[in-house]
């Protein structure tokens, strides 16, 4: 699933209710805890800047730790859990309860082995030799093609480009088989293209750093510099011929059905029916291509670029993608550009916090297990799917109440709504690892070597849903990971287990809290499926158009002034929030507060209202909730990595963003014209 997240999944957060009936009295924060009042900076007018009056305290107070290069709200969490998940999987491997090859002990053993810092030194490079092999006996294009669908069948696809399986974006029961752009060093195309300073610093950097890496590989220095500036070159043609993030918020232009003759045709260099052979693919002639201008550039490339250049390449990749799981001399190379050049962070986490994340998302179901049954009450889906029910009733009642949207459009998006499915907590059923090979043996196993062994599990297990029905049960998320998302071909919101704790959620709090927390998380998972990208997909899942012109024309009037106002925010100078890559998360905040909010108002209507809490109305303690959730500090490099490559806006234009929009914060915090969070009535954003 992890190729299909980044393709098409909105990843939000997600928090759990338990609803508790709060006599009208005046109540401490001793007595009903979920906002740290201490964290605040109420010097601060909210009306001006509410992040940090919600915050204050915390940001001037709170410490990016070294190894980070950032600081929210979901890395104290995660900080957490990962601790929470080793010691599960610790015990697991102590209680004597899993048998050797089981799930579980595989997990312990992946484990095991990655945390051998000893056996990455005494192994070095070796790991990797049969692939460098495989490189050097190449000795035309058909060679290439061999190669890089031996790469494929472990997971280690990406280079030139990407084969995967998933829904059929027009049929959702089917699953089919799909070609994206791909192969590219640094994390985006834009990298490549921009001109400016820091641009053009990051690429020179970019190109010490591949020629640092070709160097471990025995060539000199002279030589690994040469070689970097021809592949900087030919990445450079890959990002150019590449689609902007933006463009690939445009779902309907990904979805370009090839048969294999037609693929031949406009791609000859490859034999696609052998390279479908090769990867274990049966009775397929058709694929998805998702960006065929850039296809045709990779068939230009390898009749116009020398087969050395292309060799070179495949080897800087060869070391780049595996440079995480060997010795540590080349892992701290690929920290030192990947982490402390783009992302600012100053130290290397823990090697056993990036061991367990690596098993956990490789094994992540096995942990999954083991996780639930230690932390997650079973009583918490049911409360969890209350909470949801709720906030699904306020959106039918919005869809209902729209003035904006004709009829028949209602019909379609109430469908789409009562057809959503909910995922809470846990899979009703886990994936079997069982023909997973994970080696143990510190004579003959290595860390690379698993991880080739679980990419490869993944690969033969996505591939073998082709030519059957789609599962709309699975998940593709653990229960210990710390998101939630909505997935449009399955027309379905997941919760995990993990994000469901404190600060997101807590049973003792009043449900104001929970509600700005849980609440609007909820309601912006909900929101997704009608944001611009989800709004192009209906109730069963497939991409269709479900709209009127005249609404379709209605919608995009109001996401465009969405666009401007996040387009207008600068946290670096001469740095701008890009409001259309992120747009449909901004969407999603702005609905599902909005939907909370009102879930809230229809919750106090039927079991009274409480009085006030350290001073707070159930309304701002409400917003107080929305506001500390998104509590963050950034290195600047790391913002601007974020916002060159994340589809969500920074926490701080999360927190101020949606609200300034909304006529309910400007009541409940008496925000009047002249303060810096007040807009126009005819400037706010109303969409569903």
């Amino acid at each position: 699933m992890t190729k299909l997240k980044a393709l098409l999944n909105a990843a939000g957060v997600l928090f759990l209710v338990f609803i508790l009936a709060c006599e009208p009295t005046t109540h401490s924060s001793k007595n009903a805890p979920g906002i740290d009042i201490s964290l605040m900076d109420t010097t601060v007018n909210p009306g001006d800047d509410f992040f940090k009056y919600a915050n204050g305290n915390w940001l001037k107070n709170a410490e990016i730790p070294s190894d980070r290069g950032r600081w929210n709200s979901f890395d104290e969490v995660r900080d957490v859990n990962s601790k929470t998940v080793l010691e599960v999987l610790e015990k697991a491997a102590k209680s004597g309860k899993y048998e050797p090859g089981s799930d579980q002990m595989k997990a312990a053993d992946f484990y095991s082995v990655g945390m051998d810092s000893l056996l990455a030194e005494k192994v070095g490079l070796d790991p990797i030799k049969p692939r460098l092999d495989m490189i050097a006996a190449i000795e035309n294009v058909e060679d290439i093609q061999k190669y890089l669908s031996r790469l494929e069948t472990y997971g280690g696809g990406g280079i030139f480009f990407n084969f995967f399986v998933i829904p059929d974006l027009k049929n959702s029961k089917e699953m089919a088989a799909y070609l994206s752009q791909g192969g590219l060093g640094l994390p985006d195309r834009d990298y490549y293209t921009k001109t400016d300073t820091k641009s053009v610093d990051i690429r020179a950097k970019y190109l010490q750093h591949v020629a640092k890496m070709l160097q471990f590989l025995g060539d000199t220095e002279e030589d690994a510099m040469a070689q970097a500036e021809r592949i900087m070159a030919l990445e450079t043609r890959l990002a150019e011929a590449s689609m902007t993030n933006v463009e690939r918020r445009n779902t309907p232009a990904l979805y370009n059905k090839m048969s294999l003759n037609e693929l031949g045709q406009r791609v000859p260099s490859i034999d696609w029916p052998t390279y479908l052979s090769d990867l274990g693919v049966r009775n397929v002639d058709t694929l998805i291509v998702m960006q065929p201008k850039f296809m045709e550039e990779f068939e230009l490339i390898t009749k116009e670029v020398p087969l050395s250049v292309c060799k070179e390449y495949l080897r800087w990749h060869c070391i780049g993608r595996a440079s995480e799981y060997l010795n540590y001399e080349v892992v701290k190379a690929d920290f030192d550009f990947y982490s402390k050049e783009l992302r600012a962070v100053e130290q290397m986490r823990p090697r056993w916090k990036r061991v367990i994340g690596m098993t956990s998302g490789v094994l992540g179901e096995a942990i999954g297990k083991l996780y639930v049954e230690e932390v997650f009450p079973p009583e918490a889906k049911e409360k969890a799917t209350a909470m949801v029910a709720n906030v699904m009733e306020v959106y039918a009642e919005s869809i209902k109440s729209l003035d904006w949207m004709t009829d028949s459009t209602k019909t379609r998006a109430l469908e789409k709504l009562d057809k959503m499915s909910v995922k809470i907590g846990y899979p009703d059923k886990w994936i079997d690892y069982s023909t997973m090979e994970i080696n143990s043996d510190p004579e003959k196993s290595s860390y690379y070597d698993n991880v080739l062994a679980a990419r490869k599990f993944d690969f033969e297990y996505e591939l073998n849903k082709l030519g059957k029905p789609v599962d709309n049960t699975e998940w593709g998320m653990t229960p210990q990971t710390v998101n939630a998302g909505y997935h449009p071909l399955y027309n379905s919101i997941t919760f995990p287990a993990a994000i469901l704790q404190p600060p997101f959620y807590n049973y003792m709090a009043d449900e104001a809290v929970n509600y700005g927390g849980i609440g609007a998380a909820i309601g912006h998972e909900i929101s997704h499926c009608f944001d611009d990208s989800g709004s192009r997909f209906d109730a069963d899942g497939n991409l269709s158009n479900w709209w009127t012109e005249s609404d379709a024309k209605n919608f995009k009037e109001r996401t465009n002034k969405l666009v401007a106002q996040f387009d207008a925010y600068e946290p670096l100078d001469s740095v701008f929030v890009n409001g259309e890559f992120t747009l449909g998360e901004n969407i999603g905040d702005l609905s599902g507060l909005k939907a909370c909010y009102y879930g809230l108002q229809k919750y106090l209507k039927e079991n009274g209202r409480p009085g006030l809490i350290d001073g707070f109305t159930p309304e701002q303690r409400f917003f107080l909730s929305w506001g500390t959730i998104w509590r963050a500090k950034y290195k600047d490099d790391n913002l601007r990595t974020l916002i060159n490559t994340d589809p969500h806006s920074p926490g701080m234009y999360r927190a101020n963003g949606p609200i300034s929009n909304m006529p309910e914060f400007y009541d409940a915090f008496d925000v009047k014209e002249g303060d810096a969070l007040w807009r126009p009535e005819e400037e706010r954003v109303v969409i569903w």
